[in-house]
């Protein structure tokens, strides 16, 4: 099961938690499934795709019976604060517009940007559009994470690279990135980059080192392991 591409979904309910945690009846599910993703669209179309650019990594939503919790994890918390906390209350209505309902917005910084897995991956997107060298974006990028304090990382390129007429494949590997050892503390990231020769794929893995091991990593929340014990990570 290593091979998985994205090393959250192997690991979610073992070392990783879900990004939506809530219990519903049947007849609500779907519902409230549906309202999680409207969020998740507009929060990030919102921040991330246009102006203020406030670099939000991971969005989680908490509910209980007539309120919704979102939990944003974002390099960049001033932009989405906003002077006096204007933006985030502008931000904070026009999701209760969305789903029509009372909504709580809380943002977490991310104090260690170089090892998040998918801003490095929405770093490297936005450097190829501007038609820079991919070679010299991964080789930097790479540098960049272990210079950080990442114990490996992995960086996999897919499409028309440097404006070929053939789509391929181009990997960048530093240190270990152990895919099947669940203890480990893999985060993987995923952008898009649409360039004037096409959509190019950007995905990267990011090895923290085992749980309880590794550098503390900010903006990351605790867990219970199966046998009800909680695990505690930085």
């Amino acid at each position: 099961m290593g091979q998985k591409v994205n090393a959250h979904g192997f690991r979610v309910g073992i070392t990783e938690d879900w990004s939506s945690r809530w219990f519903a009846p049947k007849a609500a599910y779907a519902e409230f499934l549906i309202e999680d993703s409207k969020i998740r669209a507009f929060i990030d179309k919102q921040l991330n795709r246009q102006p203020p650019y406030a670099a939000v990594s991971n969005i989680e939503i908490e509910r209980t019976r007539n309120d919704v919790k979102v939990v944003l994890h974002t390099a960049r918390p001033g932009l989405v604060i906003g002077p006096k906390g204007a933006e985030v209350d502008k931000l904070k209505e026009s999701l209760e517009d969305l789903v029509d309902r009372k909504i709580s917005v809380n943002i977490v910084e991310i104090k260690a940007p170089d090892r998040d897995a998918q801003l490095i991956a929405e770093s490297i997107g936005e450097q190829l559009k501007k038609r820079g060298s991919f070679r010299r974006i991964m080789k930097q990028r790479c540098d960049t994470a272990m210079e950080a304090g990442a114990v490996g990382i992995k960086i996999k390129l897919s499409g028309r690279l440097g404006g070929a007429e053939m789509a391929r494949q181009e990997t960048q590997i530093r240190g270990s990135i152990p895919l099947h050892t669940l203890q480990a503390n893999v985060k993987y990231g995923f952008a898009e980059s649409f360039t004037k020769s096409g959509a190019i794929g950007v995905k990267v893995w990011l090895y923290h080192g085992r749980y309880g091991e590794e550098a503390p990593a900010e903006g990351i929340i605790g867990v219970r392991r199966r046998d009800g014990r909680r695990m505690r990570r930085a």
